[in-house]
Parts: C-alpha cells; structure tokens; sequence
C-alpha cells in the first residue's frame, strides 16, 4: 500500500523570531586567519522584516579568541541599483535601522568620509551604528600610532573628536548610501507618509556596476549610447507596429534574457512604451510603463471620489512622478515609491496596501520596536482595514494624484 503522506518540502529560511528557539545554525569547521588553527564558523538562514533573506555568518577561535560576525543577503540582485540620502537632525534620525549589503558604499559629505563597497561585509545596524564602527576603527592600534607616528595620530584624534560631535547631534550630517545590487535600506519612521528627511532613488546600473556584482566579464566595453541607440530604435511608426525584443542581463541570477518593448496609445491619452523582461532560469519578472515624449511645460492633479464598482475599474496611468494621497486614511506615497504603471484604481490601491504590509513587518513583527501602547502597531492595522473597507465600497474616499506632467 503507498504512503499517502506528502513529504513537506524543508524550510531554508525561517523567519526571525526572539522566541524561536528551534533556529540552529550549521557550524563548519574553518581556518583562523590570524592564528592559522581550526577554528567554527556557524551559518543561519533567516528572514528579517523588509529585508526578507539574509544569512548570518559568525566565527570564533577558541585558540586566539578572534570573533568575526558577517550578514549576506539571501536575496537575489534587484533590477535597478538604489541610493539612499539621509539628512541627520534628530536623535530619532540617529536610531534609524540600516540594511546594507557588501556592495553598498557609504559616504557622509560633512566629514569628507567615504567608506567603498566590500570594505565592510553586509549587516543591519542604525545610522548611530554606522558611526561608532567608524570610530572603533580609527582606534585600533591608536596606542601603537601615537609611538610611531605622532602626526597622523593627532589628526585621528581630531577627525573623531568631529565624527563624535556629529554622533552627539551637535552638527546636522548627510548619509548617503550607494547599493548597486538594490538590497540596501534606510527605515522610514512613519511609513505612511513621505518621509521628510530621506530621499531614495533607483538608477540603471552602469557596466562598472554590472561587473562589482560579478554579472559582466571584467573584459567587457561599455558601448556608445549612439550606437545602441541606432540598433535598437528604428522609425518611430515602424516600431509601433512591432514588439522589440533586445538582449540583457537578468538583474536576478545574471543569465542572458529578452526584454520585450512596445509602444501603445492609450485613447483620450497618449502613447506610453510598455516594457517587459521575464527570466526562465530563475523566475524574475519585471514591468514597467514609460511615457513618450518630452515634460510636459505644467504639472497636473487629478481627484478621483470613489463611490461605486465604476470608480474602482477606472484607468489609471501612474509615472515615476507620480505621488499619490487618500486624505481619509492620512495616507500619502511620494514620487517613485510605487513604480511607474498602467493600473486601474483598484489595482493602484491593492499595490498601496501589499507595500504598508511589507513595510508593517518594522511595526508589527516580532523584532518591531514600538511604544509601549502599541500606538504604531494600531495606526497601522486601522490603515490596511480601511484599505480593504474602500476595495469592499463599505467606505466611500478620495484619491489624490499629482506628477510634473
């Protein structure tokens, strides 16, 4: 007689949690590099909140005592690079949580400090964090420098002395954080509105970019823009009659992909360039709408009262420009933050919400920091209800959309 039990498949990674005591890592034995015995070094796989898949790396020599923690994302490269700038005011600024990869680069104009990718491993820290591991980095072997070269550690002294006044909020600072592989974050207080100090962009990667992220051979030329130009683009009428098909790079796994590019009119709009690219090796899909043409000389605003089933099946056309508003639930989305796309309403709200649902993992998962009256945790369940009370036209509201044109 078969077995009718359906074997599970086993979980790699498994969720972040203070009261989960079955994680146990693997623990591989491996070389100390600075005393050359046998020392441990213990893996974990785990999924944190909005960063999802990263793996924990810890070493220990029991002969010499060397300890050296590492965090690398279990995630794959994202499709644009992303940077990140930080204006530091506020003690608040300064307990912000950071997620940052091994290739991302950090930067912070005031002290003339600039830290490159993969001179530190990956990790979660705060903007705090990031100073004091600058710090205890200039200290070491202080003493030794103060004997032997007097000079330069006079000038150490001087730049801590100014990087910990930035530490205590004396001075206002700028941190800015360059990631080319996208796995990179900055926490946002308050998630439902704009955050008013911290600026994020993506941005194509360059093929110096492709080859810190191991995706280019080392060998290969950038092209001129010319050139590519003239291969890819035909007529314009020509190229409304067909769909493109020009080769790349999967921004996940890195293996050769088609990206398909057609330009369509939208009635009573304009034409819009639909672009698509779909990875068979590793199953990464991305979207993405353009609109043709040049900025239009004014912005424009539009309010849309949602009231019935009609309401909800309009068509909306969002730019990266684009910020979005629905004054009842105190929401607002700035420019960027939902991507450029061809929806309807109810689609544009469903996306609203499954982006609060990924970012409400800070307030309320388990490794969330909240006030001791779970102010957070409420604000923003009653949210992601009222999203769902507007879908179900059980509440009637307004949207609020506003772009350059």
């Amino acid at each position: 007689m078969a077995n009718s039990s359906v074997e599970e498949p086993e979980i790699i990674f498994k969720d972040l949690s203070a009261d989960d005591g079955d994680q146990v890592p693997m623990e591989i034995e491996s070389l100390c590099m600075q005393c050359h015995e046998n020392g441990t070094t213990k893996l974990m796989c785990t999924r944190i909140p909005y960063y999802k898949q990263v793996i924990v790396i810890s070493f220990l020599c029991d002969h010499c005592g060397f300890r050296n923690n590492e965090l690398q994302s279990g995630e794959s490269v994202q499709e644009f690079g992303t940077e990140i700038v930080l204006n530091v005011k506020t003690k608040e600024d300064l307990n912000r949580q950071v997620v940052k990869s091994e290739y991302a680069s950090i930067e912070i104009p005031e002290l003339d400090l600039v830290i490159p990718y993969k001179s530190q491993p990956g990790e979660i820290t705060t903007v705090e964090g990031v100073l004091m591991r600058v710090k205890n980095g200039l200290e070491q072997d202080q003493d030794r420098r103060i004997q032997e070269h007097p000079e330069a550690a006079a000038q150490i002294d001087q730049f801590i002395t100014k990087l910990m006044s930035f530490a205590t909020l004396e001075k206002h600072f700028t941190l800015k954080l360059n990631d080319p592989s996208g796995n990179c974050y900055i926490q946002n207080p308050n998630p439902l509105h704009v955050d008013p100090r911290c600026i994020v962009s993506h941005y194509y990667r360059k093929l110096s970019d492709n080859k810190i992220l191991g995706l280019s051979d080392d060998n290969d030329e950038e092209e001129d823009p010319k050139i590519v130009a003239e291969r890819e683009w035909k007529s314009y009428e020509d190229v409304k009659q067909e769909v493109l098909r020009f080769h790349v790079d999967c921004p996940g796994c890195g293996a050769p992909v088609e990206t398909c590019m057609k330009p369509t009119d939208i009635p009573y709009f304009k034409t819009v360039i639909i672009m698509a690219t779909s990875c068979d090796t590793c199953g990464f899909k991305s979207n993405e709408i353009q609109a043709s043409g040049p900025t239009q000389e004014y912005g424009c605003k539009l309010s849309c009262q949602i009231t019935d089933e009609l309401d909800l099946a309009r068509d909306v056309l969002k730019c990266d420009t684009c910020n979005m508003a629905i004054p009842e639930l105190e929401i607002e989305v700035g420019y960027g933050a939902l991507s450029s796309r061809f929806t309807t309403v109810e689609g544009l709200l469903q996306a609203t919400k499954e982006q609060l649902e990924e970012q409400s993992r800070f307030f309320m998962g388990d490794s969330a920091v909240d006030a001791d009256d779970g102010t957070n945790k409420r604000t923003m369940q009653n949210v992601l209800d009222g999203i769902d009370e507007i879908l179900a036209l059980k509440r009637k509201a307004t949207l609020l959309n506003g772009s350059h044109g």
